[in-house]
């Protein structure tokens, strides 16, 4: 600030006012400050000049490196932080870093919020946390008022999806299951509540999981029970187990969707892509994004409702057509 100061000559002072956004500075020294930075190529020290303050205006968000939709959901969640004059710090969860440590690294930030995509973290842990600071749990459900939600509606996803294929005339439809991963609950609970809508269809649920590999294997087992055992649909738990899913099921000479049609969940990106062309599930990274941001800003901000108790807001899915899946045809399906 004092190189500034003696490039644009004026006072320290004045160029603190000009950086603050305070009043105290004509336009045309203002102007002349932001040059002479320019130039400089001078930019001030934004979490220094935190310190002294009580707010940061910072928000904390914790998300899964390498899961895709988490990747869309930062895009919504930056754009939304912006328009309501928050910064964003980031704290990626990995193999062998966890939830629990992405966490620490954020309240040592002072972020005055925190945002957790998909998170693992027990109730308890959840309670604990959210009693220091306004949390919102993304695309996981969580219990306990002090803790906000914003999340898909899971199962009526997963209703859409065999709600789909049995109006192609698929009644051997089977679920690549998430596990234990956040939101694998409701969607078995949506794959199964359709199931037993008609007793004309037949559950088979299969390990699938987060990503590629899990998908591959999924397809593994499923070509090995054989052309009679088979079922002629998948919806698989997202839209990377699926992508998986279908590339193996092909190199072992499986027509998608000839012999085998495929849904998966999410709608990222690469399920757009002409090659890939996945019937999928969408979520609405944007709005998810947006009410995150809006469930903490509101409460930091001072609204005194969404500060009593947090807001738990559901999102509606969509059912986004590709060509992975098709009618019925040849082989009888049970």
């Amino acid at each position: 600030m004092e190189h500034v100061a003696a490039r644009a000559g004026v006072s320290r002072a004045l160029v603190s006012i000009v950086f603050r956004g305070v009043a105290g500075a004509s336009d045309a020294t203002r102007e002349r400050v932001l040059a002479a930075a320019r130039e400089l190529d001078y930019r001030p020290d934004t979490r220094a000049s935190r310190l002294g303050s009580s707010r940061t205006r910072t928000l904390g968000v914790t998300f899964s490196v390498g899961h895709a939709f988490h990747g869309d959901l930062l895009e919504s969640l930056y754009t939304h932080a912006d328009a309501a004059a928050y910064e964003l710090v980031l704290s990626g969860v990995t193999p062998s870093r966890s939830e629990e440590a992405a966490v620490e690294t954020l309240l040592a930030e002072r972020c005055e919020g925190i945002v957790l995509l998909g998170s693992s973290q027990s109730t308890a842990q959840l309670t604990r946390l959210a009693a220091r600071l306004p949390v919102v749990s993304v695309l996981r459900p969580a219990t306990g008022d002090e803790i906000g939600v914003v999340r898909t509606d899971d199962t009526a996803g997963l209703r859409l999806a065999v709600e789909h294929l049995r109006g192609l005339g698929h009644t051997r439809i089977a679920l690549l299951d998430g596990g234990r991963t956040a939101g694998a609950t409701e969607r078995r609970r949506g794959y199964r509540s359709a199931m037993r809508h008609s007793p004309a269809l037949t559950e088979v649920v299969l390990p699938g999981g987060l990503t590629e590999l899990e998908g591959a294997a999924a397809a593994r087992a499923f070509v090995e029970l054989g052309a009679d055992e088979r079922p002629t649909a998948v919806t698989a738990f997202n839209d990377r187990c699926a992508i998986g899913f279908v590339d193996v099921a092909r190199q072992a000479g499986l027509r998608v969707p000839g012999d085998v049609s495929v849904v998966g969940f999410d709608d990222i990106t690469e399920a757009g892509y002409p090659h890939v062309a996945l019937t999928t599930v969408r979520q609405d990274a944007a709005r998810l994004g947006a009410a995150a941001v809006r469930s903490l800003a509101d409460r930091l901000d001072g609204d005194p409702v969404a500060a009593g108790t947090p807001a738990h807001t559901v999102i509606a899915p969509e059912l986004v057509v590709r060509s992975s899946t098709a009618p019925l045809t040849g082989r009888a399906s049970s």
